[in-house]
């Protein structure tokens, strides 16, 4: 099977495992980076509020506030500013007058100075802000909020900063355990892609989607072809497929339906229960009474399916009645070869008492008539295939009960190569058949005549039987048209008219002198010529 396919893409497993493998990875990066973006998020927002939070506390601290009355504010605010700082962690706590000048800064040489970014909103808004921004530390988020004195009025700004930078290392740190956690179902998914996609591979037999296809349609093609009616039905009794010749005698039942028939369903339940071929069942359809043969489909010691085998009685009875006739014609050869054998034994006794005379007059009488066949077939036709087509329509003519008569005045010396004499012998054969078939019923007679006078080879097959129509010559040598009962019929004519083409020739079809049908072959001489010189 394998050897029937080039197979460049990827196996099934691969496919399954790698489509599999690489949705669970772009899962994983997708979650990743939205946690990672939540996280930023998160921490932003946590941050910003936590810097508010120590902001606040700065700017309502008692030892602050009181401080900016004393001659050195700087002397009390940086100590307490600094613990704060230490003890929630924030990068820095800055206190600053109302003119922006800082009371305090975890680098004091800044103390003193002007603060770097603006503190309108603080100070004339009286707004408490979270923001990014960059400062004299770096990058940071900040919060600022105004102090406020005992009488009700900003004296000052409490400004406390979380640098960005220390923030992304928390993060990274938050990113890395997700990409870690992460890898955990990535793996799993993996593997337990590479898992399934192997049992799914081995419930399929190991066979590519390819392989599946061509062996689908091999089985459709190989159902139809069968000229029995073959019907498969699941364990359920319903049908999963039937072919064209079941469709044709059970035009009720599709694919899908329920056998509701009570004998039959006996007969599938045996066939499951046993695990066995049961064969030459008799069964009655509508009426009708067929031949049944019952196949159990088993897969791991267990019925899935029964396949149905059916013939319809007149089909059993047709091979019948075929046998028969081969053992009637059996019959008769042994009788012939007994009698010839008898006259062999009186020609051998005949010889013995040297009566030659005698053996002579036997043998003349025996064999005249063929004789005088086979001498004029030699004498007047040289071509030995069409000679050896000729006498063989003779013989069969003498089976049907029918006369075919070759004309006296026809002769044939010139020869054909092998295969324009196939071909010669492909059209008259299958002329003559008709014209014996056409005559068969009332035993009629048949008149083949030939020459090749002049530059053509004609030959003439005609018959006294009912004769073709105008309206039926157009039709006769379409593939499949016939007038004939029965199958395997409406294609000697066509053979006829493709060994006609191939020979460059002529037919005519006209009315015999018979009355019946004659049908008139020119195939030109040059032929053999033309095939030299292309040569």
């Amino acid at each position: 099977m394998r050897s029937l396919y080039v197979n460049r893409r990827p196996s099934l497993l691969a496919q399954i495992t790698l489509l599999i493998t690489v949705v669970i990875l772009v899962s994983t990066v997708l979650v990743c980076i939205l946690f990672s973006a939540m996280v930023d998020e998160i921490v932003e927002k946590y941050v910003g509020n936590q810097a508010m939070t120590v902001a606040k506390l700065a700017s309502e601290d008692k030892i602050i506030v009181k401080a900016f009355k004393k001659k050195n504010p700087p002397k009390d605010i940086q100590p307490v500013a600094e613990k704060i700082r230490k003890t929630t962690g924030a990068d820095y706590v800055t206190i600053a007058n109302d003119k922006g000048i800082r009371y305090s800064h975890p680098n004091s040489s800044y103390i003193g100075k002007h603060t770097k970014t603006s503190n309108e909103a603080s100070l004339k808004k009286h707004q408490s802000i979270i923001y990014k921004g960059k400062g004299i530390s770096g990058f940071a988020i900040k919060a600022k909020t105004p102090i406020w004195d005992n009488q009700g009025n900003v004296i000052g700004v409490s400004s406390v900063g979380f640098l960005v930078s220390n923030i992304e290392k928390q993060i990274n740190d938050y990113r890395i355990k997700i990409i870690k956690l992460s890898c955990i179902p990535f793996l799993i998914g993996a593997f337990g892609a590479f898992f399934i996609a192997r049992r799914v591979k081995r419930l399929i037999f190991g066979l590519e989607p390819e392989e599946i296809s061509f062996l689908f349609k091999e089985k459709e093609a190989t159902l139809e072809s069968i000229r029995d009616a073959t019907v498969t039905v699941n364990v359920e009794k319903y049908v999963t497929s039937m072919n064209r010749r079941a469709r044709e005698l059970f035009g009720h039942l599709q694919i899908g339906g329920e056998i509701k028939n009570a004998r039959l369903g006996q007969l599938i339940d045996q066939a499951i229960e046993k695990q066995r071929v049961y064969s030459n069942q008799s069964l009655v359809l509508d009426g009708q009474q067929y031949i049944l043969d019952l196949s159990p489909i088993v897969r791991k010691k267990e019925v899935q399916g029964i396949v149905l085998t059916i013939r319809t009685l007149s089909q059993i009875e047709e091979l019948t009645e075929e046998i028969s006739k081969i053992k009637m014609f059996s019959d008769n050869l042994r009788a012939q070869n007994h009698e010839f054998l008898n006259k062999l034994n009186v020609i051998y006794g005949l010889l013995r008492l040297k009566k030659y005379e005698h053996v002579m007059q036997m043998i003349s009488s025996e064999v005249k008539e063929r004789q005088d066949i086979i001498s004029f077939l030699m004498s007047s036709v040289k071509d030995p295939l069409i000679a050896a087509c000729l006498l063989g329509k003779i013989n069969r003519s003498k089976e049907l009960d029918v006369t075919l008569e070759i004309d006296q005045d026809s002769n044939l010396t010139s020869t054909l190569d092998i295969e324009d004499a196939k071909n010669v012998v492909s059209i008259l054969g299958n002329l003559i058949d008709n014209a014996l078939e056409a005559v068969r019923e009332h035993k009629g007679h048949v008149l083949v005549s030939f020459t090749d006078v002049g530059n053509d080879l004609i030959f003439e097959v005609e018959d006294d039987g009912q004769g073709i129509s105008k309206e039926v010559e157009n039709m006769i040598f379409i593939d499949g048209y016939t007038t004939k009962k029965g199958e395997n019929h409406g294609i000697g004519l066509t053979i006829v008219k493709r060994s006609v083409e191939l020979l460059k020739g002529e037919l005519y079809i006209s009315k015999s002198m018979l009355q019946g049908a004659r049908f008139t072959l020119v195939i030109p001489k040059l032929l053999n010529n033309e095939k030299e010189e292309s040569i």
